[in-house]
């Protein structure tokens, strides 16, 4: 919770931070900050699986606080940043450290029990649904007075968490369940060799990197989007991302288990790949911003049910000492998805909003998101989960 209310904090003022560092248009804002975020998944996808091989090997608690304290240190840099080259240099050591949720994750598979897994990876996404409803109404907020304010603010709260970690947070994975052998294998293109032990994981792999793609790249494109579109400035923009935040934590916190227990896993991914299939349409045609924020929920219950159904699926094809990898493969894949979705996003927003588009056309991304969310339904309908 902590953690992501952190990232919270920065979400909303990351663009604006860009445009102060640069000049331009809002076409070559989008450029630009495209271009960070797909340095943060490069980065990313290359270390993610190392960190999450890493737990296997000396335990989930210590690569965890390492983690928080690069994030705390990474997120000081953002805050003094004299250039738009520290800001990419920022955005560089956030991917390498921002493995937190894999880790989280793997705590998850160690704790519960199969059965339980995806009301497991459901409280987890709870948890990031507070943070993110706290962070981006402060970031707003203090952005609107001074865009470096929220990094400060967010800055202090990793280091924070790096401490409250120290002290509270357990290690759940004892020393005869370690895995050496996973450091062998801690690349990201070791995952894909993972992901081929099973038909299943080899199509889970391909359904998580469609459908997280064209997360990302919403997420890239959103507050610019918004800002062009609707009018909004960082206190508009914030108060959408609480209402996220509002709707994930409500999702995953309450309804996950219910659905899953109701549907199972394979079709709570399937319908909620067409309710973001829904919400990615309402934006790619409306002008209406209360449409869009009617949207948001649809677009929650969907993503925030999908998501731990899919993860639970997956981790029913690795053994227990496994699972660090198995999250960290699936953070990589989320990682390969978030250099692919933000190129797309902000690519396609800055043509269409440029003079070179034969007609303005901002929310050209989501039409294209709407026909991927409908292929993911498609395949998800394939999965094959073990009884």
């Amino acid at each position: 919770m902590i953690n992501m209310m952190g990232v919270g904090m920065m979400w909303p003022i990351l663009p604006t931070l860009v445009e102060e560092l640069t000049t331009g248009d809002v076409s070559h804002t989008a450029a630009i900050y495209g271009a960070t975020a797909v340095v943060f998944s490069i980065m990313q996808f290359l270390f993610a699986p190392v960190m999450g091989a890493l737990s296997d090997r000396f335990g989930r608690r210590r690569i965890m606080l390492i983690a928080l304290l690069g994030l705390g240190f990474d997120t000081l840099l953002l805050a003094f940043a004299p250039s738009i080259i520290w800001v990419f240099l920022g955005r560089a050591l956030g991917g390498v450290f921002g493995a937190t949720y894999s880790i989280a994750s793997a705590y998850i598979t160690d704790t519960t029990k199969p059965e339980d897994r995806a009301a497991g990876f459901g409280m987890l996404g709870a948890a990031f649904g507070i943070g993110f409803i706290i962070g981006p109404l402060v970031g707003g907020f203090f952005g609107a007075i001074d865009t470096r304010m929220p990094f400060y603010f967010a800055a202090i709260l990793s280091l924070l968490n790096c401490i409250v970690g120290y002290f509270l947070l357990e290690e759940t994975l004892p020393e005869e369940k370690r895995n050496a052998a996973s450091l062998m294998k801690a690349n990201p293109f070791g995952t894909l060799a993972l992901l081929r032990t099973s038909p299943t994981l080899l199509l889970m792999g391909l359904i998580l990197l469609l459908l997280n793609a064209t997360q990302r790249g919403m997420e890239t494109i959103w507050v610019i989007f918004t800002q062009h579109k609707y009018g909004w400035g960082l206190q508009e923009a914030g108060i959408s991302l609480a209402v996220v935040g509002v709707s994930y934590f409500i999702v995953q916190g309450f309804l996950v288990r219910p659905t899953v227990r109701s549907l199972g896993e394979k079709q709570t991914a399937v319908l909620g790949a067409l309710l973001c299939a829904v919400m990615f349409l309402i934006l790619s045609c409306t002008s209406n911003p209360l449409i869009a924020y009617l949207g948001i929920p649809l677009y929650a219950l969907g993503a925030g049910c999908a998501g731990p159904a899919l993860q639970a699926i997956a981790s029913q094809f690795v053994k227990p000492e496994q699972q660090g990898h198995l999250q960290g493969a699936l953070t990589s894949i989320s990682g390969l998805s978030a250099i692919i979705g933000p190129a797309i996003s902000a690519a396609s927003f800055s043509y269409f909003t440029s003079e070179n588009a034969p007609y303005d056309f901002p929310g050209a991304y989501f039409a294209l998101g709407t026909l991927t969310f409908l292929i993911v339904s498609f395949l998800a309908t394939r999965l094959q989960p073990k009884e």
